[in-house]
């Protein structure tokens, strides 16, 4: 058997479904030439698919139906291999926790440095990116959860983290109207203190339409934690930063004061 199919099976043998193209050649001592031709040759065959440069995923008969595994199986070890922290949030985080209506068609991780996203089959990952010192700051264990799956666990924001990413890059959220969902369907499972701890790093005018949203759904307790970032706010924000005035034309939409929110816009959810 060729090296590179013989190492695939003492693997799957093992249960593990990655690798990467160092392991292997330390392994047998094949010569990269020779490596990269047994990939192409079992990459053509679906036995293999490579998400990232050097790094490898075995294709079980049901992955190849869509070109490569739920993306939850390989992320952690992907994200090792490129040296790079992460978590995963958003739409795949709020269907994580148990938001219904986020049947997430991208699958969606923050990351301290800047990535491509990718197409891999089915899948199509997308990397958010986020500074590397406020990444540092609340991607802290106790704002995190864990996704279990049978290759082991990934990274993923805790509820209150969530919220927060959600309505800081709501344009990858599905807008305004899609954090609302979320809020809706997880803002009463936020600690209210952790909400705290993590809104004093975010950017005020996200931590206030957060606030507002929570109190929209009559959400007390966590609308109480965040009302005193409002009373920092220097100015008026709109609700909706996505809809922009019309040149020329006056607009005049209610404000809220104690959020210090111009409401350019109703938000909408499934009933």
């Amino acid at each position: 058997m060729p090296a590179l199919e013989q190492q695939i099976e003492e693997r799957l043998v093992r249960g593990q479904r990655v690798f990467s193209a160092p392991e292997i050649l330390r392994a047998s001592h094949q010569s990269p030439e020779a490596f990269e031709a047994a990939a192409r040759r079992l990459k053509r065959k679906h036995r293999l698919a490579s998400p990232w440069r050097g790094f490898f995923l075995i294709l079980s008969t049901e992955d190849q139906a869509t070109g490569a595994p739920d993306p939850i199986r390989w992320i952690d070890p992907l994200m090792a291999h490129i040296g790079v922290d992460y978590r995963v949030s958003l739409l795949p985080g709020a269907a994580f926790h148990g938001s219904s209506h986020q049947a997430a068609m991208v699958f969606q991780v923050i990351a301290p440095k800047q990535l491509r996203s990718f197409e891999l089959g089915r899948h199509r990952i997308q990397f958010v990116y986020q500074s590397p010192e406020f990444f540092a700051v609340v991607n802290q264990p106790q704002f995190l959860a864990q996704i279990k799956s049978p290759s082991g666990f990934a990274k993923a924001a805790g509820v209150e983290l969530l919220l927060l990413d959600s309505i800081r890059y709501f344009h990858r959220a599905s807008g305004m109207d899609g954090v609302a969902q979320i809020v809706r369907d997880l803002g009463r499972k936020a600690d209210p203190r952790k909400l705290a701890k993590l809104a004093a790093v975010y950017e005020n005018s996200a931590v206030r339409r957060l606030g507002f949203l929570f109190e929209n759904f009559g959400m007390s307790r966590q609308a109480d934690a965040l009302v005193r970032f409002a009373k920092k706010a220097k100015s008026m924000k709109l609700l909706d930063p996505s809809i922009k005035p019309l040149p020329g034309l006056a607009q005049e939409h209610e404000l809220c004061e104690k959020w210090m929110l111009i409401l350019n816009r109703k938000v909408e959810i499934d009933s």
